[in-house]
């Protein structure tokens, strides 16, 4: 694994973004630092995927990669093959494109995310759809 190299010292608050984007029942905060950014995405109860995401960004599954790590609530992520997963407080994950996900409880579900969120919930977001293997 190659290693990154940070060259400036840089401090910013999710408090005071650089992009917020709010489809419903949705907060994405995002700040970039030299040639990282990080998020902090916030689902409300009653969030899903394929209700809140999909009429913004007009795919049929989510195409975004995902690397994060769960601060509070609960979500389900199911890949398209049918696999299931249920990400908690306290767990790092992967999630590769083609997903859909909901919110499990009646708590928001609050992530920081080092992969994905500069792209998620992009209205351009299906440049990033990937055709299917067959």
């Amino acid at each position: 694994m190659a290693d990154n190299v940070v060259t400036r010292l840089e401090v910013k608050s999710l408090d005071f973004p650089d992009d917020r984007r709010t489809p419903d029942k949705t907060t994405i905060d995002v700040n970039t630092l030299g040639d990282y950014s990080i998020g902090r995405l916030t689902f409300q109860p009653g969030w899903s995927w394929s209700e809140c995401i999909k009429p913004v960004v007009g795919t049929d599954l989510c195409e975004v990669n995902h690397v994060g790590y769960c601060i509070a609530g609960e979500i389900e992520v199911q890949t398209e093959d049918g696999t299931r997963v249920l990400i908690t407080a306290g767990d790092t994950y992967t999630i590769p494109p083609r997903h859909d996900a909901h919110v499990v409880g009646d708590k928001p579900f609050v992530t920081l995310e080092l992969v994905g969120a500069p792209n998620y919930a992009m209205p351009n977001a299906a440049h990033l759809q990937r055709p299917r293997l067959r």
